[in-house]
């Protein structure tokens, strides 16, 4: 059989449900990978192989006795470290939530389980989600598989670089402001965020609670739907779940399959390119636009006008939530403490707990987000804010009146140097570009390889398709994705970096 680490996970449920090979072996083939090169990807913040190897021998027993698996039965899993995981150090990247564990499960952790998919670890990100690089980790940077010396994305860059390092076939992201999407475009992976509520957020660290979402990270369309399905439809512990059936992601991905995309109508956005945009960005997007219209699909132009503002925008509503959400950080319930010896008030071991425990990026943020939600700055700065994601929403309704879905690169960059931003914010934010409208109208949308940028200034590195549909129109993504991976060479990344 071919190295079991660089099959599908479609393939991989196939052969465990069809005793090819038992779970354990499957397992074990990732552990063993994460092992031989993992030091040099640091994806992983903490290793499960005792969990591991247990769930993968459930997934047997209940094989060996004619129990019903579920559609991933036995495919290993990298859990984002933002996912509360029971009896699992959960971080968030921050050192000051350094050796919690938490005593119960988030929603899409328990799903996870529940469907016998077996969760290898959790993965590196950037502190709290905050960032697009995955450098402002407290625990050091992950390493882009494509070339160690390049950034994988972020926040999610550890979920992306466990997927491309083939240490596991399936991970969990988060989105904020693309969080899936841009590592996945940076590390020729796939990665989905769903529909704002489609997939329970209970049991996430909150960073900003009106933008986070979960989604599903692989190396294929088919098998991010796989995932979609096991973790997505309603939860009655979130609030902001949709009590909506879930799209067909997987029927639609299969359909795409079929590379057939007459009477679709996509949607080329002009405000997400041109000028700014690295010249091997655009070219292979052009050449994904051009083989998404020899697939039938009608292309056509659209504007939406106000995305110019997203990134003001949202770096005034997620540092303004995020400075809330955080506040329970306080010394007090969990977490690091700092100065408590019975001579510091409560309030010196709260400054002393945070002056220690959060990054410089967390603290830009929060400092950020309270002066914005300060008396006499609050409809300033973030009521204004709020009211242009309500045109960008707007925007979005009106391009999907002339089109199915829209397109655009997901990011105006290949994966650049470790270290080469880290010091210029600015220049770090606009990574998000692309992926920040369909995070503040809350929109689902899907980042898909499409070529290698080539450049005399750096070796060929994966660009990434953006694929954006309505609300609770999830399937379009996957749809419009599959048909675009069928008809394109699969790519990864040289096998000489990871020798």
């Amino acid at each position: 059989m071919t190295d079991l680490t660089h099959l599908t996970a479609a393939e991989l449920a196939a052969a465990v449900a069809g005793g090819e090979a038992s779970a354990v072996e499957v397992a074990q083939a990732h552990l063993d990978r994460i092992a031989a090169v993992d030091d040099r990807v640091h994806a992983f913040l903490e290793i499960d192989t005792d969990g591991a190897l247990s769930a993968a021998k459930a997934v047997d027993a209940k094989r060996a006795a004619g129990e019903q698996l579920s559609s991933l039965a036995g495919v290993p899993l990298a859990m984002k470290d933002v996912v509360v995981t029971k009896g699992l150090p959960t971080t968030a990247g921050s050192k000051i939530l350094k050796g919690w564990v938490p005593p119960y499960d988030a929603t899409i952790a328990r799903r996870i389980k529940d469907a016998g998919i077996v969760m290898l670890g959790k993965t590196n990100m950037d502190e709290f989600a905050m960032g697009s690089s995955t450098e402002n980790s407290a625990y050091g940077p992950t390493h882009n598989p494509w070339d160690l010396s390049r950034v994988p994305g972020g926040s999610g860059g550890g979920s992306a670089a466990a997927v491309a390092a083939y240490e596991a076939p399936l991970a969990i992201g988060t989105d904020t402001g693309g969080s899936i999407r841009q590592p996945a475009a940076v590390t020729g992976t796939v990665g989905a965020k769903p529909t704002y509520g489609g997939v329970s957020r209970y049991g996430l660290i909150a960073l900003a609670s009106s933008l986070d979402q979960a989604g599903p990270c692989a190396r294929t369309v088919l098998d991010a739907a796989l995932l979609h399905e096991v973790i997505g439809g309603h939860d009655p512990c979130d609030s902001t779940s949709i009590a909506e059936p879930m799209p067909p992601v997987v029927a639609a991905a299969r359909e795409g399959a079929r590379a057939d995309l007459k009477g679709t109508r996509i949607g080329v956005v002009r405000e997400l390119g041109g000028e700014g945009y690295q010249p091997g960005v655009l070219a292979a997007f052009e050449a994904a636009v051009e083989t998404l219209r020899g697939l039938g699909a009608e292309i056509v132009e659209v504007s939406c006008p106000h995305f110019q503002y997203a990134l003001a925008a949202y770096y005034l509503i997620l540092p303004s939530e995020c400075s809330s959400n955080l506040a329970r950080f306080d010394s007090v319930r969990y977490g690091l403490r700092v100065g408590d010896d019975g001579v510091n008030s409560l309030e010196d071991v709260m400054s002393l707990t945070r002056e220690a425990g959060f990054g410089a990026e967390v603290k830009r943020r929060i400092i950020i987000g309270t002066y914005a939600l300060s008396s006499g700055y609050y409809e300033a700065y973030y009521g204004q804010a709020q009211k242009v994601r309500t045109l960008i929403s707007r925007d979005f309704a009106a391009a999907f009146e002339q089109a199915d879905v829209l397109v655009s690169p997901s990011s105006p960059f290949v994966a650049f140097g470790i270290g080469e931003r880290i010091d210029d914010p600015m220049a770090m934010y606009v990574n998000d570009l692309c992926t920040l409208p369909a995070s503040l109208a809350g929109t689902p949308g899907i980042s898909v390889p499409c070529g290698l940028a080539q450049s005399p200034t750096h070796p060929p590195l994966p660009v990434g398709l953006q694929i954006m549909a309505p609300a609770l129109a999830d399937d379009r993504c996957y749809r419009v994705g599959a048909a675009f991976e069928a008809t394109v060479e699969r790519i990864a990344p040289p096998a000489e970096v990871l020798a």
